[in-house]
Order: C-alpha cells, then sequence, then structure tokens
C-alpha cells in the first residue's frame, strides 16, 4: 500500500477556497477531495497557462511550478470525500 503524500507546502494557496482536505470552504468552489490525479495535474496546469480562462486561479497558481502542482493534485487526489463541505 502507498504511503499517504506530505501535505504540500502550497497548500494554503488552494485551501482558503478548497478546504485543506479538499472539501470546499465557500459555495463557488468545487471540492477537489478524491478527484483523479491526472484530471487534477492536467486542470491546474491549464489553469496557470492560461487555457482555462479564470483570473482567480491564473493568479494564485500562475507563479507555480510543474513540481508544486503535481504535489497538490498528489495531495487532493488522496483525501476522502466526506458529506462536509459545500456540493
Amino acid at each position: 500500500m502507498a504511503a499517504a503524500p506530505a501535505k504540500p507546502a502550497r497548500l494554503g494557496l488552494c485551501a482558503a477556497c478548497h478546504g485543506e482536505t479538499g472539501m470546499a470552504q465557500i459555495p463557488a468552489a468545487p471540492n477537489l477531495a478524491g478527484q483523479k490525479l491526472d484530471y487534477l495535474r492536467e486542470a491546474l496546469r491549464q489553469y496557470r497557462d492560461g487555457r482555462r480562462n479564470v483570473p482567480l486561479m491564473r493568479t494564485v497558481i500562475g507563479p507555480v511550478s510543474d513540481a508544486d502542482l503535481d504535489e497538490l493534485a498528489r495531495w487532493y487526489s488522496a483525501q476522502t470525500p466526506s458529506s462536509q463541505g459545500n456540493p
């Protein structure tokens, strides 16, 4: 069984809206807990690179490296969704 990923250093960038465990803290933010790793990794790159035109996301993750995005994607994909948070 694989070890759980370490908490990313840049988690605070995401946690304000998406929650530390991937359960959204605000109504407009999607839950990320348990999403597929490849989906999260690619979505984060698309936000950063502007292929997904969401200015807030691009501002937040614009300076984030591929390695940091990978850590964030691994973290959120390893989290277990719960009934808490916003749907």
